[in-house]
């Protein structure tokens, strides 16, 4: 028993000749002062020695395991007061970059249209997302069977049919016509919402921006010259453009707009489908139908409005050919704007 001893106390001051580290000493820990550890194995082997060997072999043992004890504090005092007058902050590391935040490429290109609006003498009016049928539709002259009123092409809201997520920002021309006098010369950014299937050029969730203006006298001939000059400002000065006609229930004449491809020139590029052309608005004459819905007399007043969708027009400033792009908050792509 006594040679036993002698073995676990070359064993203990072996290891802790070892010791460095806090992981170390509580493997030391663990393998001599813990119940079931080395030297308490030895006092339980006591129970098998004669009575009158059991004072002399209690004394050694003990005088081990106090050996062990203070050893261990010793060790533990020196290695936590290593940690604590460590540095916490390693000051030869290089700094930490800080990452600036922006806006998102739509918002700024809706920032920016709103801007050229504005400075056209444009104010700015927005209203609710959820809409009922008479601004949504049946102020803008849309008739009762429309495909744009069927359920395939308007999320209408389940508790109230007649309550729908508005399908563009015209319910908001409705609006501003029912409580201002002409004239009026108003813009509606906002987001809107169709049941479009989901592709590289489509949502069923994204934004719009329409125009009105309504006064005396009010003639295509400013309606072309508004989207012109917002056109210049918006893509560049060495443009041409061309009105194709149309139809929209809430304008009469109507027309798209279309301006030379700014990305090949109009030399013909994948963006332009190699017509060096591209489609950013359509636009017309206010129906005197929509007019007459809200009181207003379409003999003495006249009117143009127009509408350009916002993600559209921030694919062809960015080159990005995936409408999908903008929403997956992929930083490869945001941090480009």
């Amino acid at each position: 028993m006594i040679e036993e001893i002698k073995k676990v106390e070359q064993e203990i001051k072996e290891h802790l000749e070892k010791i460095n580290s806090k992981e170390e000493l509580e493997k030391f820990h663990n393998l001599f002062l813990v119940k079931k550890g080395k030297i308490q194995q030895l006092f339980d082997r006591m129970r098998e020695l004669p009575r009158e060997e059991k004072p002399a072999v209690g004394k050694i043992l003990n005088e081990l395991k106090k050996l062990a004890e203070s050893r261990y504090r010793e060790i533990h005092e020196k290695i936590t007061a290593e940690i604590e007058s460590t540095p916490k902050v390693d000051l030869t590391l290089p700094g930490r970059v800080n990452f600036v935040g922006h806006h998102h490429p739509i918002y700024q290109t809706m920032r920016q249209m709103v801007n050229i609006f504005t400075e056209l003498g444009f104010k700015v009016a927005e209203g609710p997302e959820i809409e009922d049928e008479y601004h949504n539709f049946d102020a803008l002259n849309f008739p009762p069977d429309h495909p744009a009123r069927d359920m395939q092409d308007t999320f209408f809201i389940k508790s109230d049919k007649k309550l729908l997520l508005r399908t563009h920002t015209s319910p908001v021309q409705i609006r501003v016509m029912h409580s201002t006098t002409p004239p009026i010369r108003y813009i509606m950014p906002g987001r809107v919402y169709r049941n479009e299937a989901i592709s590289a050029r489509s949502l069923a969730e994204f934004h719009q921006i329409e125009g009105l203006y309504i006064n005396r006298r009010v003639t295509f001939a400013e309606l072309k010259g508004t989207m012109i000059e917002f056109s210049r400002r918006m893509f560049g000065e060495n443009l041409r453009f061309r009105f194709r006609p149309s139809f929209f229930p809430f304008t009469e004449p109507s027309a798209e707009l279309d301006i030379t491809c700014f990305l090949c020139g109009g030399k013909g590029c994948r963006v332009c489908k190699y017509t060096g052309w591209l489609e950013i608005a359509g636009c017309g004459m206010v129906h005197p139908n929509v007019l007459k819905a809200e009181n207003i007399d379409p003999e003495a007043y006249t009117g143009f409005a127009f509408g350009l969708g916002i993600e559209r027009v921030a694919m062809l400033l960015t080159g990005i050919d995936d409408i999908r792009m903008f929403y997956i908050n992929d930083l490869r792509v945001l941090q480009q704007f």
